[in-house]
C-alpha cells in the first residue's frame, strides 16, 4: 500500500469505485491510488473522445470527405500505438492503415509519389498513413536509401504534390511525434526484452540512436522547406504516450468541420505545451 494517499475529489472517488477503477487498484501488486487515477482519467478521457470520433467518420462518410492523417517522427516515438487508440472503435470498411514496406523493383522505378497515390482516401473514407512520403525527407538520406538527387527532386515536388491533393478536397493532416534521445533508448531497450514486440526492431531502428544528429539535421530541413498553410506540420511531444494520443486525436477532431457543441470543442482544446503548430519556415526549435 502506497503510503502518500492524495487528496481525492468526488468525482475521483466516482471512478474509483467504479468497475473500471476496481480493476485498476487491483493491477498492481501494492495499490497506488495516483497511478490508478492517473490511468483511469487517461482512459475515461480516451473513451469521450473516441465516441467523438465516431461522430466524425459518420460525418466524413456521409458528406463524402477525404481524410489522410499522416504520422510520422523518430522510430519508437509512438505513431503505430497513437494510430491504434484513433481506429480501435471506428468502422473498419471506411477507413485504411497504410504502413508500406519497401519499395519493389517495379515500385522502384516509378515516379516517387505513385505508390502513395494508389492508397490516397476515396470518398467517405479517412486513411492513416504510419510513415510516408517524407521516407525520402528524412529516413531514406540518412540511411543512404536514396541518392542525393532523388532527395533533391522529392523536396522539390513534395509541397507542389500536397497542394494538388488540398485542391482535389483532400483534407491532409501531418504529425511529428518527437521524442528525446534517452526516452527513445528506454524504449528500444524495453522492446528487446519483450519477446512480443521484438519483431519492432528493425536494422534501421538499430542504427537510429548513432545517426540521431543526421535524423535531426533532415527533420530540420524538411520542416523548413515543407511546412505550409494548407498542409503544416503538427509537432507532438511523445515521451508521454498517453498524452501525446490525446493531443492527436483532439487536434483531428477539432480540424475535421464535423458539427460541434460548445462543451465538445472546449473538450477539443489541444495543450500546447504537447502539440503545436510549426510556423511557416520554422525548423522546430526541439531535437527530438
Amino acid at each position: 500500500m502506497s503510503n502518500e494517499i492524495p487528496h481525492i475529489k468526488t468525482k475521483d472517488l466516482e471512478l474509483l469505485n467504479s468497475k473500471d477503477g476496481i480493476l485498476e487498484l487491483l493491477r498492481y501488486k501494492n495499490t497506488d491510488v495516483a497511478r490508478s487515477l492517473k490511468r483511469l482519467h487517461y482512459t475515461s478521457q480516451l473513451q469521450r473522445l473516441q465516441i467523438e470520433l465516431i461522430k466524425m467518420q459518420n460525418w466524413v462518410e456521409k458528406n463524402k470527405k477525404r481524410v489522410a492523417i499522416l504520422f510520422e517522427g523518430r522510430d519508437a516515438a509512438g505513431k503505430g500505438g497513437s494510430i491504434r487508440r484513433f481506429t480501435e472503435h471506428l468502422n473498419p470498411r471506411l477507413l485504411r492503415v497504410v504502413a508500406l514496406p519497401k519499395p519493389d523493383d517495379i515500385e522502384k522505378g516509378q515516379w516517387y509519389f505513385q505508390r502513395y497515390i494508389q492508397r490516397l482516401p476515396n470518398p467517405g473514407e479517412i486513411v492513416f498513413f504510419d510513415r510516408t512520403w517524407y521516407n525520402r525527407a528524412v529516413v531514406e538520406p540518412v540511411n543512404g536509401f536514396c541518392t542525393k538527387k532523388e532527395y533533391k527532386e522529392f523536396m522539390s515536388q513534395v509541397v507542389d504534390f500536397e497542394h494538388m491533393l488540398n485542391k482535389d478536397g483532400i483534407q491532409i493532416i501531418k504529425f511529428w511525434f518527437s521524442i528525446t534521445k534517452e526516452e527513445q533508448q528506454s524504449r528500444f531497450d524495453a522492446i528487446a526484452q519483450n519477446p512480443l514486440k521484438i519483431w519492432k526492431m528493425s536494422p534501421v531502428d538499430e542504427k537510429a540512436i548513432g545517426l540521431w544528429d543526421e535524423y535531426t539535421k533532415y527533420k530540420q530541413a524538411m520542416f523548413k522547406e515543407t511546412n505550409n498553410k494548407f498542409a503544416p506540420w503538427q509537432v507532438i511531444k511523445a515521451d508521454n504516450k498517453p498524452a501525446a494520443r490525446l493531443e492527436a486525436i483532439k487536434y483531428v477532431l477539432r480540424q475535421v468541420e464535423y458539427p460541434k457543441s460548445a462543451d465538445e470543442l472546449k473538450l477539443l482544446t489541444n495543450d500546447s505545451s504537447i502539440l503545436y503548430t510549426l510556423k511557416e519556415g520554422d525548423v522546430d526549435a526541439t531535437n527530438g
